[in-house]
């Protein structure tokens, strides 16, 4: 009984917030300037720069315009563009002083994975199962990126097999 009552009122959250809003508190140092990577849509692809040890710079495209940079250019870069229909489900990697690693899924269970795997791990994912990363926030340094956090929520005008009106 108790189980079907716990069960309800967490249903009853998730049908309350029509959004599936949420957020993964930062994590990492957190030192330097702040930054706030956002645009209109979806995310359509992720740009990553990193030193061979940590992530130097991160930048996002939402259609075809790329968000303001956080971070710095340099060192390795990747780019991963993402399918039409196609969407970021769990943000992953491992932090110290700075974000040491960073793995990127989507739905389809594709992936980038960018630094190096030392340090405290973190995931974050979001809590409704239809809801998508809007954006990231954090902050950074002249080195690097010092910390992470992450924002999902329900793209407006979605349709159940997750690919837009």
């Amino acid at each position: 009984m108790r189980t079907l009552l716990v069960f309800s009122v967490l249903l009853a959250a998730v049908w309350a917030d029509p959004s599936g809003f949420s957020f993964s508190p930062a994590v990492g140092s957190g030192s330097g300037t702040s930054y706030t990577l956002s645009g209109e849509g979806r995310i359509t692809a992720v740009r990553l720069w990193d030193s061979g040890s940590y992530i130097i710079g991160l930048r996002v495209r939402y259609g075809f315009a790329w968000s303001q940079l956080a971070g710095n250019t340099g060192g390795i870069e990747q780019e991963f563009e993402l399918f039409d229909g196609e969407f970021i489900v769990q943000v992953s990697g491992k932090f110290s002083t700075y974000i040491q690693s960073l793995l990127i899924v989507t739905n389809r269970g594709r992936s980038i994975i960018a630094g190096q795997p030392s340090g405290t791990t973190f995931n974050m994912y979001p809590a409704h199962p239809m809801a998508e990363l809007r954006f990231l926030s954090g902050r950074y340094n002249g080195a690097g990126i010092t910390s992470i956090a992450t924002h999902w929520a329900i793209l407006p005008n979605m349709a159940v097999n997750g690919t837009s009106d």
